[in-house]
C-alpha cells in the first residue's frame, strides 16, 4: 500500500516542498544567529552601553530586513547584470528561497558592524549605514557574485560557497572601515600612544552568544546546500544535499580548530588561554571554513580553521596598538581577516588539487569586495562625520549610551554609587524604643560631645559589621559603596589578552554618628567584625562632629543624634 501511495505521487511536487521545508528551517536557524550576536556583543561592552548595543541589534534586523525587501532585492539583480526584479512580484516559493534565503545573509552582513563601533556611535548613524548595507552595499557584493555577475561562476570564476568574504569578510571590513572614521572611545589610548585596556561587562554572556552562533552557523553552511532533492528522468535524486557530509564534517572541523589556534595564540603571547580570544577564534575558524565547506578537504577544513585561530590575536593587536583602531567586539580579526584567508586558501586545500586559475579569481574577488566596502562605508560614516552626527558628545559617552541614547539604564539595581546591600536581617535594637522603630545613638544632655565614626572595610563583613554595632547599641548607620587603594597589593587582570592593572579595590564605607555611645567602643566593635588578618581589611577613622540637626523635628544637638 505505501509504495502505491508513493508511486502516485509526483516527484516534482515532493522535491520543491521538502526543498522548500529546507530552506524555510534554514532560514529560521540564521535568524536566530542574531541572538547569539546580541549576547556576544552585550558581553563585550560596558555595562552603560548594553541597551544600546541590544537596540543596534534589533533595529539591524527591523530596519535592514525591510529595506532589503523593498530595494536591497531588486539592486542584487541590477548587480548581475539584469533588470531590477521587485522582492514583491515573487512567489510564496520565491518568497523563501529566493528573497527570505537572501535576506538572513544580508542581515548578518550588516549586524557584524555594530560591533565595531560599539560604545560612542549614535544611533541615527548606525540605523543609516543598515539602510545603506542592506539596500545596497550587501547586494550589489552578493550580486557580482552569487547573482551571476563578473565575479561569479560564469564570469571570474570567484568561489564562496556560504558567504565567507561576501558575507563575513564584507561585514568585518565594513566594521574595521566605520571605526576608523569614528575614532577611537575615550580613553582607549593615553597620550603616549599605549593602549588602555576597556574589558567588556560580561564574559558569561561573550561565551554563550558564540555557542548560539556556532549552534546557528550550522544552518548558515549546512543549508546552503540549499536544495535537497533534485527530479531526474522521473526519479527523485539527491541534489545539492549530496554534499552535505563535506559541508558538515568541514564546518565542524574548522571550528573546533579555530578555537584551539586561538588558545595555542593566546598562550604563547600571554602565557594564560584567553577565555575570550577561544571564543572568537572558535567564530574565526567557523567564518574561515564558509566560503569553502562544499570542496575542502578534511585536513584542509583544519588547516584553514587553525590559521585563522593563530591569525586573530596576532590581527587584532595590530589593528589595536599599531593602526589604532578600536574595533570593540573584534569583527576584523574574527569576520574580516579571517574571511580573506578562508577564500584565499580554498586553491591550496581544493578536493581537486591545487589551481592557479582559481587562485588569480580568489585574489581579485578579494580585492573587488574590500575596495567597494571600504570606498561605500567611508562615505556613509564620513558624512555623519561631516555633519557632525557620527558619534555621541564626550559627556553622553561618559554617562554611557544607555541613558542617554535611549533613557534607559540595563542593569538599574546594580552599580549604583549609593547602594549596599549585605542580604542579612535586619539587626537593629529595638529593645528601648516603646514603638518598635529602631533606636537613635544619641540622647544624652546638652553639651554632650558628638562623635562620627567612619570605616572603609571590605564588602562581605558589613553583615558580621552590623550585628556587632547592634550589639553595642549603636544599630544606625549609613554605608556606601567605595573603591580606593591603600596596603592591600593590587591585581592584574586580563581582557582579550590584554593585561590591566586593578589597584582601586571595592569597599564599603560605614559611617556611624553617636553621641551617648563611645566611639572607642563602636570603632572597636567595627574592627573586630572586620578583622580577617589580611592586607586590605580597611580602616576606622573617629572625627568630631560640631553639631546635627534633626530634619523632622528640628532637634540639635545629641538629641537630634
Amino acid at each position: 500500500m505505501t509504495a502505491g501511495v508513493l508511486a502516485s505521487i509526483d516527484p516534482s511536487v515532493l522535491a520543491e516542498g521538502v526543498n522548500l521545508m529546507w530552506v524555510a528551517v534554514v532560514c529560521f536557524l540564521i535568524f536566530f544567529m542574531h541572538a547569539g550576536f546580541a549576547m556576544l556583543e552585550a558581553g563585550q561592552v560596558r555595562a552603560k552601553n548594553v541597551a544600546n548595543q541590544l537596540t543596534k541589534n534589533l533595529l539591524t534586523w527591523s530596519v535592514g530586513v525591510l529595506l532589503y525587501f523593498l530595494v536591497g532585492f531588486g539592486v542584487e539583480g541590477l548587480a548581475a547584470g539584469g533588470g531590477f526584479s521587485a522582492a514583491t512580484a515573487l512567489g510564496d516559493g520565491g518568497w523563501v528561497n529566493s528573497w527570505l534565503f537572501g535576506a538572513v545573509f544580508a542581515m548578518t552582513a550588516a549586524t557584524i558592524v555594530s560591533g565595531a563601533v560599539a560604545g560612542r556611535a549614535k544611533l541615527r548613524a548606525y540605523v543609516a549605514y543598515t539602510i545603506a548595507i542592506s539596500a545596497v552595499i550587501y547586494p550589489v557584493v552578493a550580486g557580482i557574485t552569487w547573482g551571476g555577475g563578473f565575479l561569479g561562476g560564469s564570469g571570474l570564476g570567484f568561489t564562496d560557497f556560504a558567504g565567507g568574504m561576501i558575507v563575513h569578510g564584507m561585514g568585518g571590513i565594513a566594521g574595521l572601515t566605520a571605526a576608523y572614521v569614528l575614532g577611537p572611545r575615550m580613553d582607549r589610548y593615553a597620550e603616549d600612544g599605549t593602549t588602555n585596556v576597556i574589558p567588556g561587562h560580561s564574559m558569561t554572556f561573550a561565551v554563550l552568544g558564540t555557542l548560539i552562533l556556532a549552534f546557528g552557523w550550522y544552518g548558515f553552511n549546512v543549508g546552503t546546500t540549499a536544495t535537497v532533492f533534485a527530479v531526474d528522468g522521473g526519479e527523485l535524486v539527491l541534489d545539492g544535499y549530496a554534499s552535505v557530509g563535506r559541508v558538515s564534517l568541514g564546518t565542524t572541523l574548522g571550528m573546533a580548530a579555530g578555537g584551539v589556534g586561538a588558545a595555542l595564540a593566546s598562550v604563547a603571547l600571554s602565557k594564560k588561554v584567553d577565555t575570550l580570544y577561544v571564543a572568537n577564534g572558535l567564530l574565526a575558524g567557523l567564518v574561515g571554513v564558509t566560503g569553502i565547506a562544499n570542496l575542502v578537504t578534511w585536513w584542509g577544513a583544519i588547516a584553514v580553521g587553525l590559521l585563522c585561530g593563530l591569525q586573530l590575536p596576532l590581527v587584532f593587536e595590530f589593528v589595536s596598538d599599531t593602526l589604532k583602531i578600536d574595533d570593540v567586539c573584534a569583527v576584523f580579526p574574527v569576520h574580516g581577516s579571517a574571511g580573506v584567508l578562508g577564500v584565499l586558501a580554498l586553491p591550496f586545500v581544493h578536493i581537486n588539487g591545487f589551481s592557479a586559475d582559481l587562485l588569480v579569481s580568489q585574489v581579485i574577488g578579494v580585492v573587488v569586495i574590500s575596495a567597494w566596502t571600504v570606498v561605500a562605508t567611508a562615505l556613509v560614516f564620513g558624512a555623519f562625520k561631516a555633519a557632525g552626527q557620527a558619534r555621541v558628545t564626550p559627556e553622553h559617552e561618559r554617562d554611557g549610551l544607555d541613558v542617554s541614547e535611549h533613557g534607559v539604564e540595563t542593569y538599574p539595581e546594580f552599580g549604583k554609587a549609593n547602594v549596599a546591600t549585605d542580604g542579612g536581617p535586619s539587626v537593629v535594637d529595638t529593645t528601648e524604643s516603646p514603638d518598635g522603630t529602631p533606636r537613635a545613638d544619641g540622647g544624652e544632655e546638652a553639651g554632650t560631645e558628638i562623635k562620627m565614626v567612619t570605616a572603609v572595610v571590605r564588602p562581605d563583613k558589613l553583615g558580621a559589621i552590623k550585628q556587632a554595632l547592634a550589639e553595642v547599641n549603636a544599630p544606625s548607620l549609613t554605608v556606601t559603596n567605595v573603591s580606593g587603594r591603600g596596603s592591600q597589593p593590587a591585581k592584574t587582570g586580563q581582557w582579550r589578552g590584554e593585561e590591566f592593572t586593578v589597584d582601586l579595590h571595592q569597599k564599603v564605607k560605614i559611617d556611624v554618628v553617636v553621641a551617648d555611645i563611645p566611639a572607642d567602643e563602636v570603632a572597636d566593635a567595627i574592627a573586630d567584625a572586620a578583622k580577617t588578618g589580611e592586607p586590605g581589611d580597611g580602616k576606622v577613622f573617629i572625627m568630631p562632629v560640631e553639631d546635627a540637626l534633626q530634619v523632622r523635628t528640628g532637634e540639635t544637638g545629641p538629641e537630634a543624634v
